[in-house]
């Protein structure tokens, strides 16, 4: 059978069950997303699920749509029936910074909820373009890079920002939480099946929602489910298309200074976000072009939010995870297609009334924990310091959000309290601010470096040191901001530490790697 000839299927019974899992993975994000909105920015309902969602439908099923066909071709041209669709939807992290950092201010600032849209947007905007720009010199960083690197920042992200919120989440709610989380367990890493093959995410949720309302029929109220928010759910209801925002767009240019400090930034988290996706699909027998990826993600986000959508799109994480479950080109369809229709009809309304968010929760954590072990599971054991390390700065920016989000509910911040007194109490608030900021980019320097110190390659491990010293300079890590001369100690400490490694790169020979270095060294990712 020729490439020609070849026809992968479309659909799989190992799809339904990826569906299940990944539209869930979805759904909590809209979910998420809409609360958000709502009860955060208290932006109107018309707003919500008249402009907005119908908008973040549209980018996310044209999203699944290429990538299900990418995988298509690539089964195709490999002759191959397991390839898995790289997931994608809106970035969950970038989800929270556009809210908190972007559309909450202006929203207190103007008064006006239509204003902090237009910021969103803009910020989108910005974002698109440097996704789209990136995609041509991604595939050099993931050339020269070392796997430990690439997956250890990624596992990085997994641990503190997909998999403790849900873990959180579930122990507060255990008697659903739980329960809910078993049934995830047992069938996704135990091999348990189900009756008549029903995939486990829907028994997850169905197990969490029976549940939930049966305490509420019992007056105990786990979950948080209400008739009246159910009622009140179907008030949503109707069918909404997303109108062209071009005006709105532009108008968001008047907050161009405040969006500028976030939008370039995160727009490099997003390149190398996706590239590190990309290496866990590679590493898991998928190999996708990078530069395709991140044009794409870069295109349906600029599509997006000039249809009103003030989210970025990405590649997630969890590719392995759900070609593990069976996952190969149908389910990105399937979540798109699903998606779109939730969107458009005001369906999410309804699904925020039914599903308690706790029962979804187990599924992230899932996801979560496949990433971080992969990191390890994949790299040369040698290289496992180096992971742990690229993991710090993710761990790091975890601890000062949950600060600052106390904080700020008490009415202050850590500025007025006093660094010297949360000191005292154990709490290095400067340190978490300083490791923590630009977490992506630190964990990928920092664990290349101590990888390639491992392997003795200590010229490539002095490049990333000066790389490390050049970002960090013009505030792209370690820095709140981009500018010129941002934390220049610390930028200072990465150039002395390239000089370091230079001068043991001329000093040291290749026959002096130590013994316990049983695997070959590692290669750069390809």
């Amino acid at each position: 059978m020729t490439a020609t000839t070849y026809r992968p299927k479309l659909f799989t019974p190992g799809d339904l069950n990826a569906f299940f899992g990944f539209g869930t993975n979805i759904l909590v994000n809209m979910l998420v997303l809409t609360g958000l909105l709502r009860f955060v920015l208290k932006m109107p309902d018309a707003l919500v699920f008249g402009r907005i969602l119908p908008a973040a439908g549209l980018m996310m099923c044209l999203s699944t749509l290429y990538y299900a066909r990418l995988a298509y071709k690539l089964s195709v041209e490999t002759q191959r029936d397991d390839i898995c669709a790289l997931p994608s939807g809106i970035s969950v992290p970038h989800m929270f910074v556009v809210v908190f950092v972007i559309m909450l201010p202006i929203k207190l600032k103007t008064g006006d909820p239509v204003r902090a849209w237009e910021a969103g947007l803009t910020w989108v905007f910005i974002q698109s373009f440097v996704l789209m720009i990136g995609g041509f010199i991604a595939p050099v960083i993931r050339r020269i890079t070392p796997r430990a690197a690439l997956l250890g920042t990624l596992a990085g992200v997994s641990v503190a920002f997909i998999s403790l919120r849900p873990a959180l989440e579930m122990f507060m709610t255990p008697v659903i939480g739980v329960p809910c989380f078993l049934v995830i367990l047992a069938s996704w890493f135990g091999g348990v099946r189900y009756g008549k093959g029903i995939p486990a995410g829907l028994v997850a949720i169905a197990v969490g929602a029976t549940i939930a309302w049966g305490s509420t029929a019992l007056g105990l109220g786990y979950g948080g489910m209400s008739g009246e928010n159910l009622v009140k759910a179907f008030s949503n209801f109707g069918f909404s298309v997303p109108l062209p925002a071009f005006n709105h767009v532009f108008g968001g240019f008047d907050f161009l200074s405040v969006i500028l400090v976030t939008a370039i930034p995160f727009g490099i988290y997003d390149l190398v976000e996706a590239l590190d996706n990309v290496e866990s699909a590679a590493v898991a027998g998928d190999a996708y072009p990078t530069t395709r990826v991140l044009t794409a993600d870069g295109v349906v986000s600029l599509i997006g939010c000039c249809m009103g959508n003030p989210f970025i799109n990405a590649v997630y994480i969890g590719h392995p995870g759900w070609k593990s479950m069976g996952g190969r080109i149908g389910y990105s369809a399937a979540t798109g297609v699903m998606v779109i229709i939730m969107a458009w009809l005001g369906i999410i309304s309804l699904m925020v009334a039914l599903i308690p968010v706790v029962a979804i929760s187990p599924i992230l954590l899932y996801i979560g924990m496949l990433i971080g072990s992969q990191a390890f599971q994949e790299s040369p054991k040698q290289h496992a310091p180096a992971i742990v390390l690229a993991l710090m700065p993710h761990v790091a920016a975890w601890g000062k959000v949950q600060i600052d989000n106390t904080l700020a509910a008490a009415g202050t911040s850590a500025h007025a309290v006093g660094f010297d007194k949360l000191a005292q109490t154990g709490v290095l608030y400067q340190g978490l601010a300083v490791l923590g900021e630009g977490a992506i980019l630190g964990g990928l320097i920092l664990g290349a470096i101590a990888a390639f110190v491992i392997d003795r390659a200590f010229a490539k491990a002095a490049a990333f040191a000066l790389a490390g010293a050049v970002l960090t300079f013009f505030g792209f890590m370690h820095s709140e901001a981009i500018g010129v001369g941002q934390m220049p100690a610390v930028a200072v400490s990465y150039l002395l530490t390239a000089v370091f490694l230079y001068g043991c790169a001329k000093l040291t020979v290749p026959s002096e790697a130590p013994q316990l270095m049983h695997e070959p060294h590692a290669q750069p990712a390809e």
